[in-house]
């Protein structure tokens, strides 16, 4: 009960002044818009703590992603200050750049970072369908201080110009989706669609990447993996012969992988 009441009082000495408690069910307001936030099981009411911001599906928002057990299980849930940002109307402004929902998310980071410690270093980014399209255009645009982005069935145009790029890129994709069809290039190349990533951390349009081989997070799903080390990060594709869905543990074995690299 001491414990509890010490980590209540550390999360309450965290908050600005004049800020609303919020945590789980209870948005984070900001502007006339708000977030959910999801606080790690472990943490110790101190520690700086890795940050995943997560992008919901079309028509969703945040707290759906909380209650979502293929995006806060495992390493996230346990290790990471999970932030939901709440599209306007249940979308987001992805297609042209100078999106203000870019804005909004990078205003929710610097309020979370009021209300608690985060690690600069380690801020991951991910999406799921339309938040994956979203995810990709925070990437370009202040994918700069991003560790990594995490994109599960959604991206944009590899024709577009992006001023800024993470650290890392993962990338699921269902070669079936029939959703956000799976983009392929020519010749039949499924590793189009990291094309654009692939450029701009410094890899060569011709650079063949490593084929990983197979391996399944759950019995039921293989994925194939392949993987570039380009001279500037890391960008990783996962395929696998499924359609437009979240697939289990994903999001959170590739951030697991990232902490374990930290």
């Amino acid at each position: 009960m001491r414990f509890v009441f010490a980590l209540i009082t550390t999360l309450f000495a965290w908050l600005p002044i004049g800020a609303t408690a919020c945590d789980g069910a209870v948005a984070c307001p900001l502007g006339d818009r708000s977030y959910h936030v999801r606080v790690p099981d472990t943490w110790d009411g101190t520690s700086a703590l890795p940050v995943l911001v997560h992008f919901h599906g079309w028509g969703r928002d945040g707290a759906q992603v909380l209650r979502n057990g293929r995006i806060a299980t495992l390493d996230v849930a346990e290790n990471v200050l999970l932030l939901a940002p709440t599209g306007r109307n249940g979308s987001w402004a992805f297609r042209q750049p100078g999106s203000d929902d870019t804005d909004f998310a990078n205003a929710m980071i610097e309020d979370a970072a009021a209300r608690y410690p985060i690690d600069r270093s380690q801020i991951f980014v991910s999406g799921y369908s339309w938040g994956a399209n979203m995810a990709w255009r925070f990437a370009c645009e202040s994918g700069d201080g991003i560790a990594a982005l995490l994109a599960v069935s959604g991206s944009l145009s590899q024709n577009e110009d992006c001023t800024t790029a993470p650290d890392a890129v993962f990338q699921v994709y269902g070669k079936t989706d029939n959703v956000l069809d799976f983009p392929i290039g020519r010749g039949g190349d499924e590793t189009y669609v990291v094309s654009l990533w692939r450029r701009q951390l410094g890899c060569s349009d011709d650079q063949t990447g490593t084929q990983d081989g197979p391996w399944n997070a759950r019995d039921f799903l293989t994925f194939e993996r392949t993987s570039w080390g380009c001279p500037n990060g890391r960008v990783v594709l996962d395929l696998h012969p499924g359609g437009h869905f979240i697939p289990h543990d994903w999001i959170a074995l590739q951030v697991r992988d990232l902490l374990d690299q930290s």
